[in-house]
């Protein structure tokens, strides 16, 4: 990172950073889920360290499976909710809670622009900076960015403007400017068809459709904002928006790229989440930037870029031994389902 970077990043941080504790921590993911792998590799981690270790975590519905599998669990409102802020910064409070993991896209941003609030109360949040936030959140403004810095990605248009254009190549990807998940998500095959799903789908914009080999890149940022590590992950198949089947490849051009993508984004602390075209030339288009965990991370950890150890090590003050290339190639990962077991209405959950 230049020296001009790192000066960016240092402002980008609150002075309030909280102190780290030393031997014990409290951990609170937000909207938890299915992230159960994520979870234990965090409970796996704290044991490795010998720190004594809650996780805690919160849903809107005592009906999930992570949820049920922490140490302390908390129902609290949707996060457009106006009492969700207030429910976050009573549980950091109440628990002792050192640092705060967001899961999904939909708190990034109130976590983002709150973060003062929660480091005030000696808690670290996994969040960038708020404008870097909108930037990933809103597909338009990704496009902008990358564009004027040189980074290669579909074209994007409004569907107004797609209309208009008489220089589309169909296909045509549809989908919401602030969609998450895949959700939303479609093919255009003609003007028609674009009309339609313009009308349809909230929030449409049209992007050029792309061939390649996709990729996901976990992009680990230190709590410095230093890049430390990127892990390129071929998709190999996806399942409800969420990676099923993947492969770790070990590419150095897509690692130095995306190294560098994050880096002028000035995205971090934590894992940043990159998805990509590799295209039969070999050159790169990137499609999207999650500043969060992304659900294929177990395999990157499992392939040796263990984040949560690094977290929770940089968390307590120590220095993680991190080499940027330092993890397993070529290991797959092939999804499945697993169930929790309730006992009662109310039972603590169980795994088989």
């Amino acid at each position: 990172m230049t020296e001009s970077r790192r000066k960016d990043a240092g402002q980008r941080r609150s002075s309030t950073s909280p102190r780290p504790p030393q031997s014990a921590v409290n951990v609170l993911f937000t909207c938890i889920g299915r992230r159960v792998s994520l979870l234990e590799g965090f409970r796996q981690a704290a044991g490795q360290l010998g720190l004594r270790a809650a996780m805690l975590s919160t849903e809107t519905t005592p009906l999930s499976s992570a949820l049920q599998l922490c140490d302390r669990r908390f129902i609290v409102d949707k996060v457009n909710h106006p009492d969700y802020l207030r429910q976050l910064l009573d549980i950091v409070k109440s628990n002792g809670v050192h640092l705060i993991v967001p899961t999904v896209d939909l708190d990034l941003q109130l976590l983002a622009d709150n973060k003062p609030r929660f480091e005030q109360l000696g808690c670290r949040v996994l969040v960038s900076a708020p404008d870097v936030v909108h930037i990933c959140q809103d597909k338009r403004r990704t496009y902008e960015y990358l564009t004027a810095r040189g980074f290669r990605t579909p074209r994007t248009l409004s569907i107004a403007a797609a209309l208009k254009t008489c220089d589309l190549t169909w296909p045509c990807f549809i989908k919401p400017w602030d969609g998450y998940a895949s959700r939303g998500n479609a093919v255009a095959h003609n003007r028609s068809e674009l009309r339609f799903y313009g009308r349809h789908i909230p929030n449409a914009i049209c992007q050029e459709y792309v061939e390649g080999a996709e990729h996901t890149c976990d992009v680990y940022v230190d709590f410095d904002m230093r890049v430390r590590c990127v892990v390129p992950r071929k998709r190999l198949e996806i399942r409800a928006g969420e990676v099923s089947k993947s492969r770790v490849v070990k590419d150095r051009h897509i690692m130095e790229r995306s190294a560098l993508l994050v880096e002028a984004l000035g995205a971090g602390p934590g894992v940043i989440t990159l998805q990509l075209f590799v295209q039969p030339d070999g050159s790169l288009r990137f499609i999207e930037v999650n500043p969060r965990f992304g659900g294929g991370a177990p395999l990157s950890i499992k392939a040796g870029a263990d984040f949560p150890k690094w977290i929770l090590q940089e968390l307590v003050g120590r220095k993680p031994r991190i080499r940027f290339d330092g993890f397993r190639n070529h290991l797959t990962m092939l999804r499945y389902d697993c169930e929790v077991w309730l006992n009662g209405s109310t039972g603590k959950g169980v795994t088989p």
